[in-house]
């Protein structure tokens, strides 16, 4: 390979700041003067000052180990034109879509994906699309045989005039951009054309959808389909299109598969349909790379295959990087990011600092995996896998002859099988490999594969990875590879938070944890600290809750958890805040973005923290505790609307959900505390003298401001209102905690 490439495919540039390594460290240094202000005055003070100094603590770790990620920021730049010069001939390359809700995942959404996939700049013969529907919905298969119908038009359509937007929802959705080249009567006939056959084929998943099943009698191909249950039901394996003739400039391969399911047997969530995929493409195409996308998430860059390949297949890369993370990119967000889900900042600083370790987390969507990775080659033996070797690996795959050769073979390095192919032919092995009992007595889950025992398999997978040794990279083409629809409501941006706590918290009470993994073996040290700041997310819900409880119990008793106004010592926690909120707020600017969108995902810092987080800490608690077991809960999915008259987008919605009592609780105490601050009506046994001050109120006055749009909801209607029954609940609450304050209080 590397006779053949002469020019770089790929350049890894560290962008290092003085101004923001020296902002941390001060952030650093006023924590720890905090804490050891703390310390040396732990003695005078009571139990208020002893929460104080065990939140603060945890504070200053976490901002450690941000400190840690922040250190070696770095930006990969690739570069496709080198690739396809020094390359005489492009990998294989297989291509995962995952949904598992027709209702939360309509149809529609996982169809556009699947076409600009389908539709990629790489030749199509080294392509196969590869569909799990974990659902097993009927709707979904139909909308899928219509969509490679259309398919058949819209592929060569993009070639052609070189569409650059290959989702048709999104490129109808706009005017056509007419360039020199396209400027005919001929692309205007075409583009007509092509949007009028969209329109029909989303009329008739929208007709399939609103009548409940698809046009069909359930015989022939739809025959499978007759009286399945969602949780129970046989394999089905479907080919939809073959490029028969492997065609470069044709339809890539498209196959469905919903595996089997019965009750009482584990399923592994994403992980397991993740491992299902990976065995039934090993039998029908065995390409070399893997690449996995949330049905959502559709290709907003047509060279992305290209972009991946600059850096899987540079010289130094084969025994070097494991897989190549394209980060997640939003299209149609709210104006200033009201839910805070655009991550536009955190990617800017704190993944590019882990992409400056040991490589990017892998992120669950939009990666390129090398399948003998996933398969657990390590990079001590990617040089040295000889036949016997290879078996040896294999005997983990269980006991089907065909996978275990495929294995060998990608193991050894054979990119995919022979040209010409017949997939139909091994849809009888790949029902076998697709059981739900096959991975018993396997190593699937745990040693080969995506791994199991997290909802959060995505990080669980990464890490493992990393911890034979192998690095990973990020790449961030111009424009982005690929574009999801984020959670555009409360309930739906708090089902996802609280999923991902709860899952990273899983891999942290496991025998996953990364802290193990850097004592024994390769994980780096910092790439550790970088995974524990992401595992502990859900830990943060209890510290964070503590302290905003401190403020309130100390203007209800009368006391102080801060120093007082004459003393000097104030002075460290107001320039903390102060230059903590600068700091960020010119993070935000820097990154393009308003002052209303830093202050709206200041405000959901908080708000998700003590709620969803909350939420995500009691369901991993219960787990461990035997008294449950934590659940994957499908987000809704909804492509966005560009209708501008709506004048409630971005008000913050609710629903009956008990998630939404913590921050209704946390709001209407702290509204009483500033009521019993302004009038003065601490009991008169309180603490005499010693009592609460200006920075008690301000930290009320200020988590009242974040979480206003809970205030709002007291007074909305509909969907922007908190439900009646939340409210008494959340009221209740509030009432016995203020009514525990006072008894504290009175002695």
């Amino acid at each position: 390979m590397a006779s053949l490439i002469s020019l770089p495919l790929y350049e890894k540039t560290p962008c290092k700041s003085t101004v923001q390594r020296t902002s941390d460290f001060i952030i650093f240094f006023l924590l720890l003067s905090l804490v050891t202000y703390r310390l040396l005055h732990l003695k005078n003070h009571g139990l208020t000052w002893l929460l104080a100094f065990l939140c603060e603590s945890w504070f200053t770790f976490v901002w450690f180990l941000v400190l840690n990620i922040k250190w070696n920021r770095v930006i990969f730049k690739t570069y496709p034109d080198h690739l396809l010069q020094g390359v005489p001939e492009l990998p294989s390359v297989d291509m995962f879509v995952t949904t598992a809700d027709p209702v939360l995942e309509p149809p529609i959404i996982t169809v556009n994906t699947v076409l600009s996939l389908l539709a990629v700049d790489y030749p199509a013969q080294k392509l196969a699309c590869y569909v799990s529907d974990d659902g097993c919905s009927p709707l979904t298969y139909y909308s899928l045989v219509e969509a490679s119908k259309f398919a058949q038009l819209w592929v060569p359509f993009c070639r052609k005039y070189d569409i650059q937007v290959r989702a048709p929802f999104r490129y109808f959705s706009n005017d056509p951009i007419i360039t020199l080249s396209d400027s005919t009567k001929e692309f205007q006939h075409e583009w007509k054309r092509m949007k009028n056959e969209y329109e029909q084929l989303s009329n008739k998943i929208e007709v399939a959808i609103k009548n409940c099943v698809p046009p069909c009698d359930f015989t022939g191909d739809f025959a499978e389909f007759s009286n399945v249950e969602r949780k129970n039901h046989p394999t089905i394996i479907k080919v939809l299109w073959e490029n028969e003739e492997c065609l470069p400039d044709g339809l890539p391969h498209l196959v469905y598969i919903s595996r089997e399911k019965k009750h009482k047997h584990p399923h592994h969530y994403k992980a397991g349909a993740m491992n299902t995929l990976t065995r039934v493409s090993a039998l029908m195409t065995n390409a070399p790379y893997m690449l996995n996308v949330d049905c959502d998430m559709f290709v907003n860059n047509p060279k992305v295959v290209l972009h991946a390949m600059c850096v899987l297949l540079d010289s130094k890369s084969e025994s070097e990087i494991a897989y190549v993370q394209f980060p997640q990119r939003f299209y149609d967000g709210l104006k200033d990011d009201p839910y805070g889900n655009q991550v536009v900042v955190v990617y800017e600083y704190i993944a590019r600092g882990i992409d400056g370790i040991q490589g990017p987390v892998y992120g669950g969507t939009g990666c390129f995996h090398r399948r003998k990775i996933i398969y657990g080659s390590s990079p001590d033996n990617v040089d040295s896998i000889d036949g016997k070797l290879a078996e040896v690996l294999s005997s983990g795959f269980g006991n089907s002859n065909e996978l275990i050769k495929s294995a060998v073979d990608a193991l050894k390095g054979k990119t995919g099988h022979e040209p010409y192919i017949n997939l139909q032919s091994y849809v009888e092995a790949a029902y076998q490999i697709a059981g739900c009992g096959y991975e018993y007595g396997t190593s699937w889950g745990t040693k080969i594969g995506w791994i199991y025992g997290s909802t959060s398999e995505d990080v669980n997978t990464g890490q493992m990875i990393h911890k034979k040794g192998w690095r990973s990279a990020a790449c961030t083409p111009d424009p982005p590879a690929f574009l999801g629809c984020a959670p555009s409501g409360g309930p739906t941006t708090m089902t996802q938070q609280k999923r991902w706590a709860a899952g990273l918290l899983e891999i942290l009470f496991s025998k996953s944890c990364p802290i193990f993994g850097s004592l024994s073996v390769k994980l780096q040290w910092r790439q550790c600290l970088a995974y524990l700041w992401i595992l502990t997310w859900g830990l943060r819900s209890i510290f964070e809750l503590c302290y905003a409880a401190l403020s309130a119990y100390c203007i209800i008793a009368d006391s102080h958890f801060l120093p007082k106004v004459q003393e000097p010592a104030l002075y460290i926690p107001v320039s903390l805040f102060i230059t903590y909120n600068i700091y960020t707020l010119s993070e935000y600017l820097r990154a393009g973005q308003s002052v209303r969108a830093w202050w709206n995902n200041q405000r959901m810092a908080r708000v998700t923290t003590m709620t969803a987080w909350l939420f995500g800490f009691l369901s991993v608690l219960l787990k461990l505790l035997g008294l449950s077991e934590t659940v994957f809960e499908v987000t809704q999915k909804e492509q966005a609307s560009n209708d501008g008259d709506d004048n409630d987008v971005g008000r913050f919605t609710f629903n009956e959900s008990p998630i939404f009592v913590p921050g209704t609780t946390i709001l209407l105490v702290h509204l009483t505390t500033l009521v019993v601050s302004l009038l003065k009506l601490q009991h008169p046994l309180a603490y005499d003298g010693n009592g609460s001050g200006p920075g008690e109120a301000f930290c009320s006055l200020w988590l009242v401001l974040c979480f206003w749009p809970f205030f709002k909801g007291l007074f909305g209607k509909g969907k922007h209102g908190i439900p009646k029954a939340t409210i008494y609940k959340s009221a209740t609450l509030a009432f016995l905690f203020i009514y525990w304050c006072r008894r504290i209080a009175m002695g």
